[in-house]
């Protein structure tokens, strides 16, 4: 048994050596390919990849980004294809065909005509020709002595009628002649040169050529408006569930509550409304135990540091107990600011806001604490956001530049897509490098570690948050005042 899994154990180390040196190899290989042939086709392939980047990227500024879009060019694209390729076959084979055919029936008339007219003796006014011409084959033929024929008339620009009957004449009869296919529009005139007089014929235009073959194009592209028209209707139906549940997703991630959503349309959207909605009701039960477990911790903790201040309150006045004192107030502070943190306001229902006023109070509460504020709104000032919360957000932003700034400049703009309000102070400022880590939670800048100088560190934490549950974001930037510009920017 020794030596069996002592041989087994070779073959296995042997394995392992092919293997790896047909890796070896065939990494070899591969840089050879990219070393000898990559060279030698870069000239062939570069001047096709290039124009073909191009045309990609043409092709996706043009193409519709919509669903509904791109649905109704999937229809209409193939069926106008079709109908290009069966009118195109139906032009070029039947109505050709069928042109062709009467054109040269009508030649061989003329030339029957032209042979009666030379064989037979006729009358003076070959009245027997034109009855044999106008009964038997519905021609008009007349007789103009000593005329010439007409210099060619303007030819028309597509005219299948005016090629085959001029081929046929030419084939059947072999004199000179002249024709008129763009005169009057049901009559065809023809003139054959013949040795003192010219023979002048009249056709029916619909004798001539197919004049009906139009109807089954209408009746194509009549038919095919109807079943685009129902497709249209149809795919609207569609279409109309995937937008509500697109929707009904960007309001829940605004913090907003989609008002009569369910699952409707085909299996499979109604089964990603489903999945949504059991995403919502998961989410939302976790956000109601976070809130219910803090709130419980809340009240613990705010038990133990209300004894405190009991307690402390019963020890009298001396420094020791107004340090103690001090450091429960930044205790109690700081407990008040984790909650609100994890909390993120989650449980307050959005609400059409008067954006212009709530700045109005912001610049009251700076020019309160002491600082020069100014507030300007432009555009309509109704947004629909969580009121308290959005409040608290700026108030941060708005306190964090008082902090460190003594002019606070808050300006507000709506348009049709987006509320903006920026914040501007004479501070320090930011430096660039740094302006995406202020945001982390407990995160200060400074050294400080009492609360009126530095804070807990979670202001700008819970302001981004808010703007977030908002479906917006907080930037930072260079303000005109000399200080820092945080800027938030959420869709209304």
């Amino acid at each position: 048994m020794a030596s069996l899994d002592d041989g087994i154990g070779r073959l296995r180390s042997a394995a392992g050596q092919l293997a790896d040196a047909a890796n070896a190899i065939g990494a070899v290989f591969a840089a050879a390919a990219r070393t000898i042939i990559g060279p030698i086709l870069a000239p062939i392939v570069g001047p096709i990849v290039g124009p073909w980047d191009r045309f990609t990227r043409l092709l996706k500024s043009v193409m519709p980004k919509g669903l509904y879009a791109r649905s109704l060019l999937i229809i209409i694209v193939p069926m106008v294809v079709l109908q290009s390729v069966v009118a195109f076959l139906f032009m070029e084979r039947h109505w050709n065909l069928v042109t062709t055919y009467l054109s040269s029936a009508v030649a061989q008339e003329i030339a029957t005509l032209i042979d009666v007219y030379r064989t037979y003796p006729q009358d003076a006014d070959h009245a027997q020709l034109r009855r044999i011409a106008q009964d038997r084959l519905g021609l008009v033929v007349d007789f103009l002595p000593g005329a010439q024929l007409p210099p060619p008339g303007p030819k028309p620009f597509f005219s299948q009628l005016d090629e085959a009957l001029s081929r046929d004449i030419s084939k059947q009869v072999g004199l000179p002649f002249w024709i008129d296919t763009v005169g009057r529009s049901s009559i065809v005139e023809i003139r054959i040169k013949l040795d003192d007089t010219i023979m002048r014929v009249f056709a029916r235009r619909a004798d001539v050529y197919d004049p009906k073959s139009w109807i089954f194009l209408v009746w194509m592209v009549g038919t095919s408006l109807v079943v685009l028209a129902i497709a249209i209707a149809f795919l609207r139906n569609q279409i109309r569930p995937i937008v509500r549940l697109a929707d009904a997703a960007e309001a829940f991630g605004k913090g907003r509550e989609a008002q009569n959503f369910r699952p409707r349309g085909a299996r499979e959207v109604r089964r990603a409304a489903a999945a949504f909605l059991e995403m919502k009701a998961r989410i939302e039960r976790a956000i109601e135990q976070r809130t219910t477990m803090l709130a419980g911790v809340s009240h613990d903790l705010r038990t133990i540091l209300t004894r405190f201040k009991l307690e402390l309150a019963l020890l009298g006045d001396t420094p020791e107990i107004d340090a103690i004192k001090k450091d429960v107030d930044e205790m109690a502070g700081m407990l008040e600011a984790y909650l609100a943190f994890a909390r993120g306001d989650m449980g307050e229902q959005s609400a059409p806001t008067d954006i212009a006023a709530l700045l109005e109070e912001l610049q009251l509460d700076a020019e309160r604490h002491g600082h020069r504020a100014t507030a300007i709104f432009h555009g309509q000032p109704e947004v629909t956001v969580r009121p308290a919360a959005f409040k608290r957000c700026l108030a941060n932003l708005v306190g964090n530049a008082g902090r460190f700034g003594s002019s606070v400049a808050i300006t507000g703009h709506r348009d049709h897509r987006w509320l903006t309000v920026t914040v501007d102070d004479d501070g320090p400022g930011i430096p660039p490098h740094l302006r995406d880590d202020v945001f982390k939670p407990f995160l200060r800048l400074d050294d400080a570690r009492n609360q009126d100088e530095g804070g807990t560190g979670l202001g700008l934490a819970i302001a981004r948050d808010i703007a977030r549950s908002h479906g917006g974001d907080i930037m930072l930037g260079d303000s005109p005042l000399g200080g820092l510009r945080a800027t938030v920017r959420v869709p209304v």
